[in-house]
């Protein structure tokens, strides 16, 4: 895959060949290569749905390599509160940019924004649908704790259905047939259709309502909270809120070489004092996505090879 003047929108535009390349740019630009490799380059993000570590891990890795930032967070102090289509909005700011990141609260947007501008666009998340980038901050992170991929137990906790950072992270790991388990509630258990996708790929599957359940070690336990905003009925999601709760003691019944990673933001599912334990590395994970964005954007306007 050539990345130059190609747009990021989805898990499934990657091969096994794509996600290695990305993960060895990521660990170039955090030994210290690439420096300033966007000197100046503009990027331009526009978050229509609140972030706090996506939208600042793009900033911080554009102005890290020397590139300047543009954007908004919210759409109310923009021509969209005027009734502006995306599509408009699209056109109009990829005159002022090299490169647009997008978050979008409806599936798709990020795709129908690659299709009506010649800039590369990187979705940063649309709906409950893919979250690329977040993907490959993920698989690096697990990538620094082991040297094959398909050679480790993954396990994912909590909102499986709505969760697009589980969707496009089980995909991502199924190209590497690794064997993953998911507990959830039945209400928000994994898609079957993507369940039935991921095993055809080869990846062993294995489904739990509870962690006591499982029958096997897992290297990596990938929390998720119950994501509030993405139910249309409250009395659902009030019947799954704090379902799931890690704590101390709960991460030693899972084993003392497990390591548990959250794509964050966490409300309570779990404890903060899980944050001093080694096993735990969801932040190191968020800050990973400095290094890994900088490779991205180097990747997609052709200042990295």
């Amino acid at each position: 895959m050539k990345f130059k003047g190609r747009s990021i929108i989805s898990i499934r535009d990657m091969d096994k060949a794509s996600l290695l390349k990305i993960i060895n740019t990521a660990e170039e630009v955090k030994k210290g290569k690439h420096k300033n490799c966007l000197k100046g380059k503009v990027i331009s993000t526009l978050f229509f749905e609140p972030s706090t570590r996506t939208k600042f891990s793009f900033e911080s890795a554009t102005q890290y390599m020397g590139g300047e930032v543009i954007g908004f967070a919210g759409s109310e102090y923009t021509s969209v509160k005027k009734g502006e289509s995306l599509a408009d909005t699209i056109k109009t700011i990829s005159g002022y940019c090299d490169v647009i990141v997008i978050r979008h609260p409806i599936e798709g947007a990020a795709r129908l924004a690659s299709e009506v501008t010649s800039v590369p666009v990187i979705n940063a998340g649309d709906g409950a649908n893919q979250h690329p980038t977040q993907t490959f901050l993920d698989l690096f992170t697990i990538n620094e704790l082991v040297s094959d991929l398909s050679r480790i137990k993954v396990g994912f906790l909590g909102d499986l259905k709505y969760g697009r950072t589980v969707h496009s992270l089980a995909y991502a790991l199924a190209l590497f047939k690794t064997p993953l388990c998911f507990i959830s509630p039945k209400l928000l258990r994994m898609p079957v259709d993507l369940l039935d996708e991921i095993s055809e790929m080869g990846s062993k599957t294995k489904e739990y309502e509870e962690l006591e359940e499982l029958e096997e070690k897992l290297d990596i336990l990938y929390v998720t909270r119950i994501q509030k905003e993405r139910f249309g009925d409250l009395q659902e999601y009030e019947r799954v809120a704090g379902c799931y709760r890690l704590t101390p003691q709960i991460v030693h019944t899972l084993g003392e070489n497990i390591k548990i990673m959250h794509p964050l933001p966490r409300v309570n599912e779990i404890a903060p004092d899980v944050d001093t334990m080694e096993n735990a590395i969801y932040f190191e994970q968020a800050h990973n996505g400095i290094p890994v964005r900088q490779g991205i954007l180097g990747l997609i306007t052709g200042t990295i090879a």
